[in-house]
């Protein structure tokens, strides 16, 4: 097995690399000769053009059944037939276009990452240098403030401690050493010797030998992973994709019996056939479904927006939400703060907690639920873990923000929430000694007014019990042991305080100062708390049949903590990266289920658990905010970024972005999903019979060799205007009863059930005979073919309109949810208005062949209607009876 950087020392790394002399650095013609043969270290993206998304909107089987009626009505000279085909052709193409060019290209943030220059040893002279001028080999300068340029071994560190929680999902710096490290299969998160392309160093100063570039570093593995991950089509996708393409090839199969029958019985002159098959074909190609679909999405997207502080950036996604089986979720920031927070103080026998979550100074200090008296004693750890402190805590645009590390932030939070913000310091700084990773304490000497000096200390426990232990022979060590091994336990991050009177003339700080004795004060636990609101949101989404999965970079035992304070199941499983490594493809997929907290975790491990999801059909939402998270976002079947917090990278790959950081929008989302769902399904069930029932009264003109009561123009009408109006109501209509009690659908399951089809059928072939035999009677009484259309026409539309009425809801329509979407009044009204305007205008009389109709046509539209709305309740009665 190839050795890895981080497994090698000093000699072997010279060696590896070809670098005698990590100060010399480089020749400048050495680095010229290595850039050539492998390239800038940048990262380079691929754009698909514009046309050719355009384009791609055509390769639709509903599109190419148009675009044949088109050109047909085109060479018989029926131009307006032709131009109103071909406008509805091009309206579903610049839909489908708006959805897909507006997806982002995460590749290009990722470079936005990598730094611009970087501090270089070359010719024995320390330099600046474009970052994408650096090569395997060079020798990395790096200080507090710089963004590691690309991944380096660490050969020298003095105090150095770099934040990579946006690639590995750790919450706190890490502190870096220069010392190989043994082990084969090491966490990124573990790899105390490396530091990664695009993360920062926070503290301290060091070196490092570059040992990979571009696209072959960490984030450059990530580019390549994005870059080449798969989105699945969504559910619904899916679903109307199959359906338009199963009902095209029905019609078409339709139109060409019809046609062949038509030519051997010479029902019609040639073109007067072919007109009535292409009249038939557009009759029953539902051409508004797309149009239907693309808008009851863009409300879901809208609505979400202003109720929901969520931004959907593709339309389909707001209905995959509703089809969600799991939500795997990063941990840092999305279910919990990100913020450090103090939950215990342990001072002598005394136990305490804290209340409140992040870094707002809100909460208090309790003791079995009851507020703690400030004795002098709490007081002086409170001030203790304050003052040896090097981080700063501000209010800045609303929010409560650190600037340094987040375990001091939580001291800081702490102390305020006692002690006013705006309080004037009790102590002044004298000296300063900085957290060292070789002593992982931190001191500050302070005085008071009355120039009496004392050193603070704060630090780990172990360093610090043996310090209290010098100082006093009767120190309970054991005990103080055991209560730090029990807070571990639970995944808390425990620190100790202590202090130690100094001389009024003491100015300096030294280490002989600690190590030789201290007063210990006690410890505090903190943890990364989970979000008070996550915990709600988690319950509904169990109960709806929702999994959520917990994927991160932090260690088992911090993970499985917060799994359970979370509910995340009733028994919590957990797997680290490494161990997932380790399983055979069939196996993943085995532990993809079994498994609720996947710990230490690489980016190629969160895309393996996604897809590992995805081959047991379920439907995946993946939610994060890391650069870590990208690839699995874009992979899911929903990708879900946080908007405060998030990484430009993973907003960028994610289809949804939550304004607010809010995970428990999910719970909201999913249920908002499931009604866009319901309201699409109820759409295409409504529109599908109409469409068939105007292509089987063509059909039937044609095999009874009678005129062919319909317009291919009037048959467009129909389905297109009657679809961006009366349809629309569909939009509006609320969710029902128990939808958040329901199960996930299955994926891959079938739109409509049986009785779907049977009453798509039915209604299909009633809303037909009633309009033909209101046909045959008007021309049996002799009336014009323009009048006798027209009547058909809004016969068609009147079938339609309470066909609506029925299909809104699954109880019945003359109930009290006849109001409970009181907008399908005004899109009625709209559309009454519309055919009025087609019916009696000259100038739509020329375009779509119709005429001015009286009162009993009107009537008899109107009567037919309600035949149908009282067949469908009939059926919807007998329904409700066998159900119940």
């Amino acid at each position: 097995m190839k050795t890895k950087p981080y497994q090698i020392g000093f000699n072997e790394i010279k060696e590896t690399y070809n670098t005698n002399d990590f100060k010399q650095g480089l020749t400048t013609d050495e680095a010229k000769k290595r850039l050539a043969q492998n390239g800038p270290n940048k990262l380079e993206s691929q754009k698909t053009p514009k046309w050719k998304i355009f384009l791609r909107q055509f390769n639709n089987m509903v599109i190419y059944v148009l675009i044949a009626s088109t050109i047909i009505t085109l060479l018989m000279g029926h131009y307006s037939d032709s131009i109103i085909i071909g406008l509805v052709v091009v309206i579903n193409a610049i839909i489908g276009y708006y959805q897909e060019s507006n997806a982002s290209d995460a590749l290009e943030k990722i470079k936005q990452m990598l730094s611009i220059e970087a501090t270089v040893y070359r010719d024995g002279q320390r330099k600046d240098v474009p970052a994408e001028d650096l090569v395997v080999g060079d020798t990395v300068f790096l200080e507090a403030g710089d963004n590691v340029p690309a991944d380096l071994r660490i050969i020298d560190s003095d105090n150095l401690r770099i934040q990579e929680s946006a690639l590995t999902g750790e919450s706190n710096s890490v502190e870096k050493i220069d010392s190989k490290l043994d082990g084969e299969n090491i966490a990124l998160a573990d790899q105390l010797n490396m530091a990664f392309a695009s993360t920062a160093v926070t503290n301290g100063s060091g070196s490092g030998v570059v040992v990979a570039t571009a696209k072959d570093t960490e984030i450059g593995k990530i580019s390549t992973e994005v870059s080449s991950v798969k989105q699945r089509k969504t559910p619904l996708m899916q679903i109307i994709d199959g359906l338009g393409t199963k009902v095209s090839y029905f019609i078409v199969a339709a139109s060409i019996l019809i046609f062949i029958i038509g030519l051997v019985f010479d029902t019609y002159a040639l073109p007067v056939l072919a007109l009535a098959v292409v009249a038939m074909m557009v009759g029953a190609i539902p051409e508004g479904m797309p149009a239907t679909t693309s808008v009851i999405l863009a409300k879901g997207v809208s609505d979400m927006a202003k109720k929901q502080n969520t931004i959907v950036k593709t339309l389909p996604a707001v209905e995959t939400l509703g089809s969600v089986d799991v939500v795997a979720t990063d941990k840092t920031g999305t279910l919990t703060k990100n913020e450090m927070t103090v939950t215990d103080i342990l001072i002598g026998d005394q136990e305490l907690q804290v209340s409140g979550t992040g870094y707002e100074p809100t909460g208090q200090i309790t003791q079995n639920n009851q507020p703690v008296e400030i004795t002098p004693e709490l007081k002086l750890f409170l001030e203790a873990g304050y003052y040896a402190n090097d981080t700063n805590l501000s209010h800045e645009n609303g929010q409560w923000i650190i600037n340094g590390e987040p375990t001091d932030g939580a001291f800081l939070t702490l102390y305020h929430k006692v002690f006013d913000f705006e309080q004037k310091p009790e102590y002044e700084e004298v000296d300063i000694l900085p957290f060292d990773s070789d002593y992982r304490y931190i001191g500050k000497l302070v005085k008071d007014k009355d120039n009496q000096r004392t050193l603070f200390v704060k630090g780990a426990p172990d360093k610090l019990l043996d310090m209290a232990k010098k100082q006093d022979s009767n120190f309970n060590y054991d005990y103080w042991l055991k209560k730090i091994q029990q807070f571990s336990a639970e995944g808390k991050r425990v620190i100790a305080v202590g202090y130690e009177k100094q001389a009024p003339t003491t100015d300096k700080v030294t280490h002989e100062m600690i190590v030789d004795g201290l007063n210990f004060l006690g410890v505090v636990a903190i943890i990364d708390p989970p979000r008070e609101e996550v915990i709600e949101s988690l319950k509904v989404m169990r109960t709806a049949g929702v999994q959520v999965k917990m994927i991160t970079g932090d260690n088992a035992i911090t993970a499985k903590a917060i799994g359970e304070k979370l509910g995340l199941a009733d028994e919590i499983n957990a797997i680290t990266g490494v161990e997932w490594d380790a399983l055979s493809d069939d196996e993943k997929i085995i532990a993809a289920d079994k498994n609720q907290v996947f710990a230490r975790t690489t980016p190629s491990n969160k895309l393996e658990i996604i897809e590992a999801l995805q081959k047991n059909n379920k439907v995946t939402a993946m939610t994060g905010d890391g650069v870590n998270d990208a690839p699995a976002l874009k992979r899911a079947d929903i990708g879900v970024a946080m908007g405060i917090k998030g990484t430009d990278v993973a907003k960028d790959s994610a289809d949804m972005i939550l304004t607010d950081d809010n995970f428990a929008t999910m719970s909201s989302a999913i249920k908002e999903g499931r009604r866009i769902f319901d309201n699409i399904k109820k759409s295409i069930l409504y529109l599908l019979p109409i469409s068939f029932s105007e292509g089987l009264i063509v059909a039937y003109a044609i095999l009874t060799k009678q005129e062919i009561p319909l317009q291919p123009s009037q048959l467009l009408w129909i389905n297109m205007v009657s679809a961006i109006t009366i349809q629309f109501a569909l939009i509006f209509e609320p969710a029902e009863e128990g939808i958040m009690t329901r199960k996930p659908r299955k994926t891959g399951s079938k739109l409509m059930n049986r009785h779907d089809i049977f009453q798509m059928t039915y209604v299909a072939i009633l809303i037909a005979a009633v309009s033909l035999i209101i046909d045959t009677y008007l021309n049996n009484i002799g009336v014009s073919d323009a009048i006798s259309s027209t009547t058909m026409v809004n016969t068609l539309i009147l079938g339609k309109i309470f066909y609506l009425f029925n299909i809104r809801t699954p109880k019945f329509a003359l109930s009290k949810e006849l109001f409970s979407n009181s907008k399908v009044f005004v899109f009625v009204g709209l559309m009454l208005l519309l055919q009025l305007f087609l019916t009696y205008v000259p100038f739509m009389q020329k375009i779509f062949y119709t005429g001015n109709i009286g009162l009993v046509e009107w009537g008899m539209a109107i009567v037919a209607g309600a035949v149908v709305l009282l067949i469908t309740e009939i059926d919807k009665m007998i329904r409700l009876k066998i159900n119940r």
